[in-house]
């Protein structure tokens, strides 16, 4: 879960893990690169847009630029809800995109899809 607001990865934390899987947190993309490159394994990134040192769109291309997480599914979660955002984070890699708040039971269905698949 990489969101700059604390209330927010609690908040995604407690959805995620009710459908028991596991987290990891981090306050924006450079910190979530720096987790990866401590050699965690991460089967999914929940990411938002909006974050101090680099954005959400920015962390996304840099992950797909990477072998291991190239094909990693990444679900993009911001407060942007235009057409041009959605279609920025796609161009960045994104694999789905919620306009925040998300449904708790839409987050979790589409982490398994995407996990399962």
């Amino acid at each position: 879960i990489i969101d700059d607001s604390k209330t927010v990865r609690q908040y995604h934390k407690h959805i995620i893990t009710s459908g028991n899987l596991e987290c990891l947190e981090a306050e924006n993309g450079m910190e979530a690169l720096e987790v990866l490159a401590n050699n965690e394994d991460v089967s999914l990134f929940l990411v938002d847009i909006n974050m101090p040192v680099m954005d959400g769109y920015t962390f996304v291309s840099k992950l797909r630029e990477q072998e291991k997480y190239k094909h990693t599914p990444a679900i993009m979660i911001s407060t942007e809800a235009q057409k041009q955002d959605r279609q920025k984070a796609y161009q960045a890699g994104a694999n789905c995109y919620f306009v925040k708040p998300v449904k708790p039971d839409a987050l979790i269905e589409t982490t398994k899809i995407l996990i399962d698949s």
